[in-house]
């Protein structure tokens, strides 16, 4: 099983030159072979777009400072366009799950910038990595590798943070789970409610969130290509960063504790993209990582050995009694307790989802279709 370790490291104003020089080299090979790609009638084989945009581009005078930088990550670089469009094509197709993937689009150098080593462009020595034509760079190791890795990732985001990421093998971990399942209903006030009465409160994250949209109101009315436009880009950068790494921090704990401590673990499959169009909630909930958070549960679920189930998003979950099986329809969202009219049972809504998520996901859901019904 693959995992990827992440580290921030502070190069030197020298190496933060060679690292802008080699994202721009990057970006410039991905940007050629796109633009080829588009032109073409029929999909061009890496190697052939390896030829063009980079063999025979250093010959020539426009290209010839490709040479300066390692070959292996523009060589990486053709081959991350070739997987992109192989992605696309397969979410087409319908042989790729999930949501639908657009086609590759050109890089901007205002976006995130990366560039990968493979085997043969990096080595460890020490507590330094050595990147070819970049020299040693040393990571703040926060904790040590489990393996070789396979290759490495330099990345610089928005605010102009360095990381160094590495792909490397892990075992499984055998840890004896306190519980056999557990449902988890997703929300906005309350993150996550369990089925065995637990609740996680999400991180406020109001507060950084007005002062990005009083930067953004800023930055609209600032001249492009100017200076102060650029700071508060960053700016505004820098307080996204804070909130993701804030609600990173809050989902990968709390998918640890969950994963850890259950067998099975039951979510409700959410039409994020759906629910964002509503206008009055869509900042809320994009806030939230919904879809981060299942991510995290399912690949920490391998990792640990445990069943994780996604059941379907039209499963009436809010409906249905958890005690007795009786349907009592739709419920307004301001309503968050219920009282059943069949078994007289008073229920939290967002427990009692929970409680029928865990049901359906363990396949021992009570059969609304044959409930009582009070005429």
């Amino acid at each position: 099983m693959k995992a990827r370790y992440q580290f921030r490291f502070y190069p030197t104003d020298q190496q933060q030159k060679l690292l802008a020089q080699l994202f721009g080299c990057v970006r410039v090979v991905w940007n050629d072979a796109l633009a080829i790609c588009k032109q073409a009638e029929k999909l061009p084989s890496n190697n052939d777009l390896q030829k063009l945009v980079i063999t025979q581009a250093k010959k020539t005078i426009e290209r010839q400072w490709l040479s300066d930088v390692s070959n292996i990550p523009l060589q990486q670089s053709v081959a991350d366009l070739g997987v992109a469009y192989k992605n696309f094509f397969d979410s087409l197709t319908g042989k790729r799950k999930g949501k639908k993937l657009g086609r590759p689009k050109f890089k901007k150098k205002t976006n995130q910038q990366s560039a990968r080593f493979r085997i043969g462009g990096f080595s460890i020595k020490g507590d330094e990595v050595y990147l070819a034509k970049i020299g040693n760079v040393s990571p703040i190791w926060s904790r040590d590798l489990p393996s070789a890795p396979s290759s490495v990732t330099v990345i610089k985001d928005c605010a102009n943070r360095y990381f160094i990421s590495f792909v490397v093998e892990v075992e499984p971990v055998n840890i004896d789970a306190k519980n056999q399942s557990i449902g988890i209903d997703l929300g906005i006030k309350t993150f996550a409610v369990m089925s065995n009465g637990e609740k996680a409160q999400s991180p406020d994250y109001s507060k950084l969130d007005r002062k990005i949209r009083k930067l953004q109101k800023k930055l609209a009315r600032q001249p492009k290509d100017s200076q102060r436009r650029n700071k508060t880009r960053i700016q505004i950068a820098k307080l996204h960063n804070e909130i993701a790494d804030t609600r990173k921090d809050f989902l990968h704990k709390l998918s640890s504790k969950i994963v850890s401590e259950n067998e099975v673990i039951v979510l409700e499959d959410l039409n994020v993209s759906g629910m964002v169009k509503n206008r009055k909630l869509a900042r809320a909930i994009s806030l939230q990582g919904w879809r981060e958070f299942r991510t995290l549960c399912e690949a920490k679920s391998q990792k640990f050995g445990r069943t994780f189930h996604v059941i379907s998003r039209w499963e009436p979950t809010s409906q249905i009694c958890s005690e007795c099986g009786y349907k009592w329809g739709k419920l307004d969202l301001k309503i968050r307790s219920v009282k059943c009219l069949n078994c007289g049972t008073e229920h939290d809504r967002d427990e009692n989802a929970a409680k029928n998520i865990n049901k359906v996901g363990i396949g021992h859901c009570h059969d609304s279709k044959r409930a009582l019904q009070i005429e």
